[in-house]
């Protein structure tokens, strides 16, 4: 058996294998004339490149025996079959209206493809209006479907999530108003095709927006378990959220440009400085409790990546607490640490929030699965200091190295605004006050608390350790030069 050149890839990142035709000028070309017959075969493989960019190659081997050829293949498409993570059927909602509008085109162009050739079966649904695809998963068949994609942006990811994880505890028996129920693990994962505008979800698991490598991630069924806050009022859910919870300065920047998506992209800009020269503060209080149960800290420079063990120990950990009583919600008895204060921004969030602008994200060394939120504060200060912080964002200086920011690892924290606090009149326990407001549409990135305009008062915000899992094997170790991945021969299969 010939080949072409020589290039290593583990079998898990073998695409597809193809019986190819060779064609009368490719039976003339080089060492191919001298076979009197050639039969051939072509291998597509997953060829990384810098960044975390993944595309799709191929390399074609050819021979003069057809019963040998025929061998390699039906041997190589074995292997595949072994891998028993990838999908073989996907349920897919493409929004139309996300981003720069380019969803439809995205998937039919890039992605469709690469799940055709990867033999994947898909049921596609266009979305029409707000909520379709969350309302849509209450309604299908979800056990034929081995994993849901979502190709839009962070706002469509919001509903697929809320979707399944709904639809997941609504066929458990388990009622998500009871902020004490065990809520169920989600079995089938989210896939995330980036046609948004941020793109933060899919850029803090993959490492990179780009369409095509987040679908080969799909194709190869990587699967990355990630952390679940949920709110609640009283007895009455709110909302789940992956990445930021913001209050204050990106809790305004989101209110604001949320009026002006005819602006696409740009309306965060337009808001953004908008919302810094209005210099609004909020006062009052937060009260946390300490992720004592995992390792690290936010300020250390231990970033979350593939096969991180400070997510491994917790999965261990919670593998446990299933063996001895399943994913059960009990009531902490360890005290409440509080802090008052004016601010001009309150921050929680589960995943670094990274994304091309801001490469490093909110807190870089936030974890996707260790069943903990990073807790930013940022105290009054002046324009310049909060200036120098938002700066701090796009560099590799330490953007907590402020006398007027404070970071904590929490496993749930509440909030009280001052209006709240002057009227309540009989509150002697921090720990049980309310949260704050939650906007209910507002995409899982981000969620609009504005003092004085709010929708509905919160309770504690819980994080619950990988309730559900991604496509995705969150990000890699930066990848060597291309040259130096493509060597010598394709590991176990060849």
């Amino acid at each position: 058996c010939v080949y072409t050149e020589s290039c290593s890839v583990p079998t898990s990142e073998i695409i597809a294998v193809e019986e190819t035709e060779l064609n009368k000028k490719q039976r003339n070309a080089g060492k191919w004339q001298k076979m009197t017959k050639p039969y051939a075969f072509t291998v597509y493989y997953v060829k990384k490149a810098r960044n975390h960019r993944w595309r799709c190659s191929d390399v074609t081997f050819w021979c003069i025996d057809e019963h040998l050829c025929n061998q390699w293949i039906q041997a190589l498409k074995e292997l595949l079959e072994r891998q028993k993570s990838r999908p073989k059927q996907l349920l897919v909602y493409i929004n139309p209206c996300g981003g720069k509008r380019q969803g439809k085109r995205i998937y039919e162009q890039k992605v469709a493809p690469l799940f055709s050739l990867a033999s994947i079966s898909t049921d596609v649904v266009i979305t029409e209006h707000a909520n379709h695809a969350k309302d849509n998963l209450f309604e299908v068949n979800i056990n034929k479907y081995d994993g849901v994609v979502c190709v839009g942006g962070d706002g469509t990811f919001s509903e697929v999530m809320h979707g399944l994880i709904g639809r997941t505890q609504k066929d458990s028996g388990i009622d998500q108003n009871n902020p004490k129920a065990p809520l169920v693990q989600c079995n089938i994962r989210i896939g995330i095709i980036p046609a948004g505008s941020t793109d933060c979800i899919c850029y803090s698991t993959v490492g990179i927006s780009d369409p095509v490598t987040s679908a080969l991630h799909i194709i190869v069924g990587d699967c990355q378990p990630l952390d679940v806050s949920s709110v609640h009022h009283n007895n009455t859910f709110l909302k789940y959220s992956v990445s930021l919870l913001g209050y204050g300065f990106y809790g305004d920047i989101l209110k604001d440009s949320e009026k002006k998506r005819w602006m696409g992209p740009m309306r965060y800009d337009y808001s953004g400085f908008k919302t810094f020269l209005s210099h609004h503060y909020y006062e009052g209080t937060i009260s946390f409790q300490p992720a004592k149960h995992t390792s690290g800290s936010p300020r250390d420079k231990d970033s979350c990546r593939t096969g991180c063990y400070i997510c491994k120990k917790s999965e261990q950990q919670l593998a446990e607490q299933h063996k001895a009583c399943g994913l059960k919600h009990e009531e902490d008895k360890e005290e409440w640490k509080v802090i008052k204060g004016k601010f001009l921004a309150i921050n929680a969030v589960n995943m670094s929030c990274a994304c091309p602008r801001s490469p490093k994200g909110l807190s870089p060394a936030a974890h996707l699965a260790d069943g903990s939120a990073d807790l930013i504060l940022v105290r009054k200060c002046s324009r310049f200091d909060f200036l120098r912080y938002l700066v701090r964002h796009k560099n590799q200086d330490d953007q907590f190295d402020f006398s007027f920011v404070d970071v904590y690892r929490v496993k749930s924290f509440q909030f009280t605004s001052k209006l709240s606090e002057d009227n309540e009149s009989n509150v002697t326990d921090i720990g049980k006050k309310r949260f704050g407001q939650f906007c209910r549409d507002h995409p899982a990135c981000c969620c609009n608390i504005a003092n004085s305009t709010w929708n509905c008062d919160g309770e504690t915000l819980e994080v619950y350790c990988q309730l559900m899992k991604l496509f995705a094997r969150g990000i890699e170790e930066n990848c060597k030069d291309e040259a130096a991945y493509s060597q010598s021969s394709v590991e176990e299969s060849l």
